[in-house]
């Protein structure tokens, strides 16, 4: 850094300042007052650790906490196998691979809360009239039970996000040294056997990059939630992001709103330097 000249922090600073007024600043200021009892109106006073303390006893935001964890769990695992396998599918001999990519990728390029209501029409319409149809009962009223609308949330977000990390996995496999697979095949290797001694291993630093991406993405997900099952029913498919936006907004206690976020916050943080810690010590094993 000591050999850097002034261009190079010339060019650098609109990235620091708007590093600094648009994350480091409010987090800071976010950290104080979740230490105090605003409301958004009132002048904040200190109030120590109250907030906190009152964080353990709210069963709502451990609910959520709960059904987020579980989201995300279920949702990572999903994600990665559907980018896997599409990316194996993509890079493969086929020949209209090139479309297919295409294809796979675009849901990513639809915005949370449109696809969250194109998905409740799917599940609200389309499912509910198969279900009369053929008398499938499960097929009827999705959103309405918390047991469907979770797997209404991860099929939602495994839709839109498998494409793009497909993109990922395919950089990575596109890399795999052709002749190591073929002389593999030649020694009587099959299919799966040079998939998990020689793929697999050359592959793993996507799955670091990957499990990144999508495990801090389903903690944060707010909009997918919000248009699709806007926590119905019940609340019983409130994720942390809107249980934290509904107390601020509208219960109006932005002190409260501002410790859960703190608390998340940490929790996000811990679970993604964890993982990618033990992805990276894994690689270096393979």
């Amino acid at each position: 850094m000591k050999n850097k000249d002034f261009s190079f922090w010339l060019f650098l600073s609109p990235v620091i300042i708007g590093l600094g007024l648009v994350v480091l600043i409010p987090l800071i200021y976010g950290f104080y007052y979740s230490f105090t009892n605003w409301n958004g109106v009132n002048q904040a006073e200190f109030i120590g650790l109250k907030n906190y303390v009152d964080i353990f006893s709210d069963q709502e935001f451990r609910h959520s906490l709960w059904f987020t964890f579980k989201f995300s769990f279920v949702s990572v695992i999903v994600i990665n196998i559907m980018g896997l396998g599409l990316a194996m599918l993509v890079t493969s001999y086929i020949k209209s691979k090139n479309i297919l990519r295409t294809v796979f990728f675009m849901p990513n390029l639809i915005g949370g809360l449109i696809l969250g209501f194109i998905w409740q029409f799917v599940f609200t319409k389309v499912f509910d009239a198969i279900g009369r149809m053929t008398g499938i009962e499960w097929m009827q009223g999705w959103l309405s039970d918390t047991q469907t609308g979770f797997w209404g949330l991860v099929i939602l977000m495994s839709w839109q996000m498998a494409g793009y990390i497909m993109i990922i996995y395919i950089a990575y496999l596109e890399n795999v040294p052709k002749d190591l697979l073929e002389a593999a095949e030649i020694d009587g290797a099959n299919a799966m056997q040079r998939f998990r001694h020689i793929t697999f291993p050359l592959v793993a630093p996507a799955f670091t990059v990957s499990l990144f991406l999508t495990l801090s993405h389903a903690f944060k997900i707010y909009d997918q939630n919000l248009s699709l099952t806007n926590g119905g029913p019940f609340n019983s498919t409130t994720m942390v992001s809107m249980d934290i936006v509904n107390t601020a907004f509208q219960m109006n206690q932005m002190a409260s709103a501002q410790a859960k976020a703190v608390i998340f916050f940490i929790i996000v943080a811990v679970i993604s330097l964890t993982q990618v810690y033990i992805n990276k010590k894994r690689e270096v094993e393979m």
